[in-house]
């Protein structure tokens, strides 16, 4: 395959990256700023959002570019789109364990779901997120930030302090930064759930991290093995899975 430059790779994931940016903005903060007591106006509100989003998009977007290569991470699909190489060539072998890992990911979703502390269950979405959000905000643009830009972040940091950049990284640096990342992505969730109005107790928090780092997991070791795109089918399958079985 022709090795596609850096710029043009970064560039194009955070485009793509975008498209869950904006969907996402565009339907969810109009919903949180609905009756809401603020000087700001809502397009002032919704621009700053997109912005500040997109800057970090980018930085996620340019370190996966710029460091996933020297530690044998990819996005076999993108570098063919853009080196005009074959995208089935590149797609076919991360077809069949994305969505297979994105089913195994949505019914960790639902179990959880199931085993949920009472106030989670009971309580009231405070917005809602339409299908087109959750497949592309999930499904794209938490990986480019969680996996692309955060887990490659991690591997390149290990591989260089204690492998001294010596071979291909270990697989025990690898699993870290996959649990890492995953653990963070699970942190990322409670403000979701403060946004409901449900307390953050004990139970509440370790529901939150277990039922979101878990798929986090997965969503990493899909990425090291098969490629980016491989754990953008199984992040997109945990939701269409959810989606289906009508828990949210």
């Amino acid at each position: 395959m022709i090795q596609v430059s850096k710029l043009r790779l970064s560039a194009a994931l955070w485009a793509v990256g975008m498209l869950g940016v904006v969907v996402l903005t565009l339907t969810v903060i109009p919903q949180l700023l609905h009756g809401a007591q603020t000087p700001v106006p809502q397009s002032v509100a919704v621009t700053a959002s997109l912005i500040q989003s997109g800057l970090f998009l980018a930085l996620a977007a340019w370190l996966g570019a710029a460091l996933s290569r020297s530690v044998g991470l990819r996005a076999p699909v993108t570098e063919a789109v853009l080196s005009g190489s074959s995208v089935w060539r590149a797609a076919k072998p991360q077809l069949l364990p994305g969505a297979l890992i994105g089913l195994v990911a949505g019914a960790v979703l639902l179990i959880a779901g199931q085993a949920a502390p009472l106030e989670v269950q009971s309580a009231a979405p405070a917005f809602n997120i339409p299908v087109s959000a959750r497949l592309l905000y999930g499904g794209i643009t938490e990986e480019i930030l969680m996996r692309w830009g955060l887990m490659t972040l991690i591997v390149w940091l290990e591989w260089r302090l204690f492998q001294r950049r010596n071979g291909a990284p270990a697989p025990r640096y690898v699993v870290a930064a996959i649990l890492v990342a995953a653990l963070l992505f699970g942190v990322g969730h409670l403000p979701a759930a403060t946004a409901m109005g449900i307390n953050l107790t004990p139970s509440v928090v370790t529901y939150v991290l277990v039922s979101n780092t878990i798929p986090g997991v997965l969503f990493g070791f899909s990425y090291w093995r098969w490629g980016l795109e491989s754990a953008f089918l199984a992040h997109a399958t945990a939701h269409v899975v959810v989606i289906v079985a009508g828990a949210t």
